[in-house]
């Protein structure tokens, strides 16, 4: 789990202006971590989590595009049923709200990971981080090696 620096980056709905700033990022070799698209009547929205914020924000810059920049938390999801209903139950609990949420494929070890607009970043790692104590003290069940093993 981490705080990430995500950008909505506001477009003209037309065809062409979206290809054309994937390949800026791609030429200048900008990962994208995270990525969701979606549209209105005039413009097309792309919020997106970039592995290098300082070089987006160059090249942002560079093309005249208009952004704004907010902070999100990433967590690393199991890649099944539930995972993310379980993050989102724990911040309802510690009156977190999510404004909106989205997930990619492709985190490390076959995991997902969820990008979560909230409004306060730290408190919701501190619900997650003491939610994910708790279980591994009470409910996480005892891995134990083969007897083999143990001599």
């Amino acid at each position: 789990m981490y705080v990430a620096k995500q950008f909505s980056i506001f477009m003209v709905n037309k065809p062409g202006v979206l290809a054309r700033m994937l390949g800026e990022f791609a030429e200048a070799k900008l990962n994208i971590t995270a990525i969701t698209m979606m549209d209105t009547v005039e413009q097309g929205v792309m919020r997106v989590v970039f592995a290098n914020p300082e070089k987006a924000e160059h090249i942002l810059k560079k093309l005249d595009m208009p952004y704004n920049e907010t902070s999100v938390l990433c967590v690393t999801l199991t890649n099944q049923s539930g995972a993310l209903a379980t993050v989102a139950e724990k911040l309802s609990l510690g009156h977190i709200n999510i404004s909106y949420a989205y997930c990619t494929a492709g985190a490390k070890g076959g995991r997902t990971t969820g990008i979560l607009k909230v409004a306060n970043v730290q408190k919701a790692m501190k619900i997650l981080q003491e939610g994910s104590a708790k279980k591994k003290t009470k409910s996480q069940p005892q891995v134990r090696r083969p007897q083999s093993s143990r001599r």
